[in-house]
């Protein structure tokens, strides 16, 4: 009899486990629909150029066998380059296989987010409901590649895995957790550098505390970031790229950008706390857990594996959030605050019996995913698009099949987007008849692609960062390296298509090197000729 009841009760609990794991799947199908969704829809919605752009072109001059640090000076990581320089050589080149390695990323975060939030064991639905707000928070804002974006969520994945190596004692954890923050770095230097010396802090500060003598996870840890350090390194050694001009151009040079920022870095309430305020009520609940823990004089060991969980990811949110200031771009680690409070949600879960804290949770919730989508995503703030009508937009195929379905509608021509696509027809029009050796200076960095201009600008993109200034010790460096890049192409003319970007020719070469000539309102033809520089 007892065994018949055995038997049914194992019956049962393998029906439960089997109901489960459908519903699992199909919340996985579900994240994934809505990541790639969302990301799609919003990569076709508006164009911010200098941005919108960048990722499109690096892939293809990688696809031209164009390498970053070696053949065009670059200030940000070549992960993305390569990315995409990949995705266009399996699906070709279209503003489609641009915005799916957007929507790739951020399937992948929405998916991990969910998988952790699981592991956690943090109710299957609720984590469900986070992971999905963590999608639409994230790469929707630009629906591009952005180096910013691919840094922070390859941060992010990093530190879960982190808490997971602790959790579940795994080393595949702790290994993945050091090849993420290597992806990270490669994409962009911060917030992935902070993070390294919190990791490598939290772990000493683990082993020691806790007494932890099995060292095998930590060699997987090492292991990851060799492993991922050493994929770099063979991608630059395959393709001949010095490392002396990676040092210079992403280590010294950047390093030099945040010493001025950080002399200029404005700690007021505006910039440190409201526009933070939504990412800071996402850890009032993990703080609750903090203060509530350390009352309590009995804390078993667990119970103090969840304090120094707790700990290490209220001093990540610092890390991103002071990242977030350096880099002075707008705002987009609000995808952050779903996954904060999912976590809180779980602890609050468990040490809680009353459960009013979630109802507060819930609340922030609905108030910050729907402000910040409507805000980011729809209205496109991250793209300088707030104040835009995007019924005036146009049909990007207009100029040309590469961009087909893409509505075109930017901040320099928010009312009359037809006239930016006739001007830019033009010039696509000049350009292809022009047969000569020629570099383009442009925000619209698609324009090589379309025309298939075969040489590369000795600059990855032209701003007031990118190119440093006479007065940076760097500047000779960034000379002789552009030069050298001009003359080992033999170009003979560069030509300067949109606004205020000759600026960036001047500060470099005297103006008696050039033939100038203004083509249309936003074309100019800067013709080489014999002089010192060249």
């Amino acid at each position: 009899m007892r065994l018949k009841i055995f038997l049914m009760q194992q019956k049962k609990l393998i029906q439960n486990l089997n109901k489960l794991k459908e519903k699992k799947f199909f919340f996985y199908i579900l994240i994934i629909l809505n990541s790639l969704i969302f990301t799609l829809y919003y990569g076709y919605r508006g164009i911010f150029p200098i941005d919108s752009f960048l990722i499109f072109n690096s892939g293809y001059n990688v696809l031209n066998n164009f390498h970053p640090f070696k053949d065009y000076w670059s200030i940000t990581g070549p992960l993305l380059d390569y990315l995409q320089f990949t995705i266009f050589l399996i699906f070709d080149i279209s503003w489609l296989s641009y915005v799916a390695h957007a929507a790739l990323i951020n399937t992948i975060l929405a998916v991990f987010t969910f998988y952790f939030f699981n592991k956690l064991r943090l109710n299957p639905i609720f984590s469900l409901i986070y992971a999905i707000a963590i999608s639409i928070l994230a790469y929707p804002s630009t629906g591009t590649p952005f180096v910013d974006h691919h840094a922070v969520i390859f941060c992010l994945v990093s530190i879960c895995c982190f808490i997971l190596g602790i959790i579940e004692k795994r080393k595949t954890y702790w290994f993945l957790s050091s090849l993420f923050i290597v992806f990270s770095f490669f994409s962009k230097q911060i917030p992935s550098a902070y993070l390294i010396f919190l990791l490598s802090i939290s772990i000493i500060f683990y082993k020691i505390y806790f007494k932890e003598k099995y060292f095998k996870d930590v060699l997987f840890f090492i292991l990851g970031g060799v492993l991922g350090t050493s994929f770099f390194l063979t991608i630059f050694l395959y393709n001949e790229i010095p490392i002396k001009n990676f040092l210079l151009q992403y280590i010294y040079y950047p390093i030099s950008l945040g010493e001025n920022r950080l002399d200029r870095l404005n700690f007021d309430f505006k910039n440190t706390i409201a526009q933070f305020k939504f990412i800071y009520f996402a850890l009032l609940p993990l703080i609750l857990i903090i203060f509530s823990r350390f009352k309590n004089k009995r804390n078993n060991i667990n119970q103090k594996k969840d304090i120094f969980i707790i700990v290490f990811l209220l001093f990540t949110s610092l890390i991103f959030i002071y990242s977030q200031l350096l880099t002075k771009n707008q705002i987009l680690i609000f995808f952050l605050i779903p996954f904060y409070l999912g976590v809180g949600n779980f602890y609050i879960s468990k040490y809680f019996k009353k459960k009013h804290l979630v109802f507060f949770i819930i609340f922030i919730f609905c108030i910050s995913l729907t402000k910040y989508h409507i805000r980011f995503n729809h209205n496109k703030k991250f793209m300088e698009l707030s104040n835009v009508d995007f019924n005036l937009a146009v049909n990007a195929k207009l100029i040309d099949n590469k961009l087909s379905n893409l509505k075109w509608i930017t901040p320099e021509y928010p009312k009359t987007p037809l006239q930016e696509v006739n001007y830019l027809n033009e010039v696509k029009n000049i350009l292809k008849k022009d047969e000569s050796s020629k570099i383009l200076i442009t925000d619209y960095q698609f324009l090589s692609a379309i025309i298939e201009n075969n040489y590369v600008s000795p600059n990855k993109w032209y701003d007031d960062l990118s190119v440093p200034s006479k007065e940076s010790k760097f500047f000779y460096n960034y000379k002789d390296f552009y030069s050298s890049r001009i003359k080992s192409q033999k170009i003979e003319n560069i030509y300067i298509v949109g606004l205020d970007k000759e600026k960036y020719i001047q500060v470099v070469f005297d103006e008696n090197c050039f033939d100038v000539e203004k083509i249309n309102k936003i074309l100019k033809k800067f013709t080489i000729k014999k002089c010192k520089d060249f």
